[in-house]
């Protein structure tokens, strides 16, 4: 089983990517949230073409992704909990939900550390908020990302089922809840309670610096609460907040080439957090 997945690991999460991708877009075109401010062109051309690059470059620089990796731990008996006696299930559900925790920390410490600061304020730069959003990472961050998810799968052994699962939902739900889709207050809350909705995440990209530092989770909601970083709505509402980095919004420099250059050129704009305090 182990094996199969490894082989086929990277399919199945085209074709999911690729279903959710079109099924997203098309929700957001049918009923968007936002009315968008900006050409959808220019920006949809630099976020794709910045999600190939990112894709490009994990497949160059790492001979095992997650999934294979997670095979090669249990192979080898690497990992917390490859050398405990629990059933399959818990393993996968304690599995999937410590990883979506690292991950949590991982965007609190991009965050809060200036250098790192530096790469994941490309994420933010985006001027409206959709879809292809989700997927504007500055590459540099994509592959410290890999390394930090690697080193979880090496620390915590968790089985390839559970790491696929949490990489299928990292990345589809990164895009759910970076849609422009409108969903009903009353549907909304009910949803956040389980997984962290576009309503939810759009928060923490607002300019506002204390709203920017909200909002973290990508799947599970519940970590905002726990760990005193939740946010509930923008001052300003979803409809009058502005999106975005106040400092960061001349056309110019939010091209490709200055996406990329970005955290070598001018200063780092820092939004320092602590937890269980957003900085005012």
């Amino acid at each position: 089983m182990n094996a199969i997945l490894a082989t086929h690991e990277a399919y199945v999460r085209l074709t999911i990517f690729l279903g959710l991708f079109i099924a997203i877009a098309v929700a957001e075109t049918l009923f968007p949230r936002r009315v968008p401010g900006y050409p959808k062109g220019t920006r949809w051309f630099n976020n794709l073409s910045i999600t190939l690059l990112n894709t490009v470059a994990l497949r160059l620089l790492f001979p095992l992704v997650p999934v294979g990796f997670a095979v090669y731990c249990a192979e080898k008996g690497f990992g917390l909990l490859n050398n405990l006696d629990f059933s399959l299930w818990i393993k996968i559900v304690i599995g999937v939900i410590v990883l979506d925790f690292i991950i949590y920390l991982q965007h609190f410490i991009f965050h809060s550390l200036p250098l790192l600061w530096r790469l994941h304020v490309v994420h933010h730069t985006d001027r409206d908020f959709d879809i292809t959003t989700g997927l504007r990472f500055h590459p540099i961050e994509i592959i410290l990302s890999m390394g930090i998810k690697l080193l979880a799968v090496y620390t915590l052994g968790p089985p390839a089922t559970a790491v696929l699962i949490f990489e299928v939902l990292l990345n589809g739900i990164s895009m759910f809840n970076h849609g422009n889709i409108h969903i009903p207050a009353g549907v909304d809350k009910i949803l956040r309670l389980f997984v962290v909705t576009p309503d939810m995440h759009r928060v923490h990209h607002s300019v506002i610096i204390r709203e920017t530092n909200s909002n973290y989770g990508f799947n599970l909601p519940w970590w905002d609460r726990l760990m005193g970083t939740y946010r509930a709505q923008p001052a300003r509402g979803h409809d009058g907040m502005t999106i975005g980095i106040g400092w960061l919004r001349e056309p110019k420099r939010l091209t490709l080439p200055w996406l990329l250059a970005m955290p070598f050129t001018g200063k780092a704009g820092i939004h320092f957090t602590k937890i269980g305090k957003v900085i005012e």
